[in-house]
């Protein structure tokens, strides 16, 4: 079992000296500068570039304080955190996936912000984002990245087609066959993956679970018939088969830039990859909307991102550093350069500068925000999407019913969820 932080607080006194949290080792000394290490998740080549110059900056302005700058692969970044905030070894500084941040919150391993240099400027952020961070009443995190899903179209096939951006999923059924009809490709292509498919559940106003009364409710009659719609979206006219390779997500990406397919939902992270496609040379060519909603109509898109999380096992003057270092990398100008540099939404409004509001990807993006729902404060929350994974491909494989489906992936959420009712 994983040592939490109370439980290695004595340890933690007499062996911060030999850690990556801003020991000897990491060039610390008593009259010369702070050195802290940060463990940046993002893309090592498109991304990171980007990352290490602002640390250089931040550097330069902050002479008593030294970066030690670790990109870790992001797949494996949870699970290294989690080992080594448990025993020793862990970074000052964590770019913390959304859905990390409550759960390392609950074991101890974060900081708390609030009333600290990391949120001095909390009213600039996007409050949804600031209630993403928290976890029982207290903020973990600086919101770092921000994304949400949207449906991204191809304007000209569009036009050509005489549709325009559908509002419902009924519209989007209508608008694919009529793509089919009026330019030969298919209309729109989904996802199987349950990130991709929590929309749907937002558009009939549900969700996985009721964290209020602490239940499951993945097989909700409104739950089914989210799904139920998902799945519709996999057979006719227009409407592009399911895939279930391993390679799905590259096929549908490669079909929409490519234009053989008119329209998909996908998130900001691709608007680089968009770009480099022959259907998108000319930017202005990509159409983002919101998603389309349910039968509630309203249409709701997960909020996914990252915020920047402090340590909490490290000692006085390296969270004072860290601080420090979380907050110029929040602020508005590292923000808008991080945006027009990386392509990715900032997370605060003084951030969309004219400069950054130019690029027709980033622009349509913060458009389609607010439908952006934040996750509950669930720590396991972001643990749901694995097991609906396996099952949303068998269902769409055809080798589960709906039912059968979802109730598997009812019983495996109790066993992650052992206190909630179903």
């Amino acid at each position: 079992m994983r040592r939490g932080i109370a439980a290695t607080a004595l340890v933690a006194s007499l062996a911060l000296a030999a850690t990556a949290c801003g020991g000897s080792d990491s060039g610390d000394k008593a009259d010369g500068p702070v050195t802290i290490t940060w463990w940046d998740t993002s893309n090592a080549t498109n991304e990171a570039p980007t990352y290490q110059a602002l640390v250089k900056e931040f550097e330069a302005a902050n002479k008593g304080v030294k970066v030690k700058y670790v990109n870790v692969p992001f797949d494996q970044a949870q699970n290294k955190f989690d080992t080594a905030a448990g025993s020793k070894g862990a970074p000052d500084v964590l770019r913390s996936e959304v859905g990390w941040t409550p759960a390392f919150a609950k074991k101890g391993f974060f900081l708390p912000l609030d009333g600290t240099d990391a949120l001095a400027e909390q009213d600039k952020f996007k409050p949804n984002l600031i209630k993403q961070a928290q976890y029982e009443g207290k903020t973990y995190g600086a919101p770092f990245t921000t994304d949400t899903l949207a449906l991204v179209y191809n304007k000209a096939l569009f036009k050509k087609a005489g549709v325009e951006a559908p509002k419902t999923w009924d519209d989007l059924k209508k608008a694919a066959a009529t793509i089919k009809d009026k330019t030969g490709v298919d209309g729109y292509w989904g996802s199987t993956q349950s990130y991709y498919a929590h929309s749907f559940l937002y558009g009939e106003g549900a969700d996985t679970v009721d964290v209020d009364a602490k239940k499951i409710t993945v097989t909700s009659p409104a739950a089914k018939k989210a799904y139920g719609t998902w799945l519709s979206l996999f057979k006719g006219k227009g409407l592009h088969k399911a895939d279930t390779t391993a390679d799905a997500y590259a096929h549908i990406q490669e079909a929409f830039v490519s234009g053989k397919v008119a329209s998909i939902v996908q998130g900001p992270w691709e608007i680089t990859n968009f770009y480099k496609g022959s259907a998108f040379k000319d930017k202005a060519n990509l159409g983002i909307a919101t998603v389309p909603a349910g039968s509630s109509g309203k249409a709701g898109a997960p909020t996914g991102g990252h915020n920047l999380s402090v340590y909490a096992g490290s000692d006085k003057a390296h969270q004072e550093a860290s601080l420090k270092f979380v907050k110029f990398m929040t602020s508005a100008k590292a923000q808008e350069t991080i945006a027009l540099k990386n392509n990715t939404l900032p997370t605060r409004d003084d951030a969309y500068t004219g400069q950054v509001k130019a690029d027709p990807g980033i622009a349509g993006y913060q458009g389609v925000l607010a439908a952006a729902q934040p996750r509950p404060e669930l720590p396991e929350y972001s643990s749901l999407w694995t097991p609906l994974d396996d099952e949303l491909l068998a269902i769409a494989g055809g080798k589960k019913s709906l039912d059968q489906g979802l109730k598997s992936a009812e019983t495996s959420i109790a066993k992650l969820l052992p206190d909630y009712s179903k």
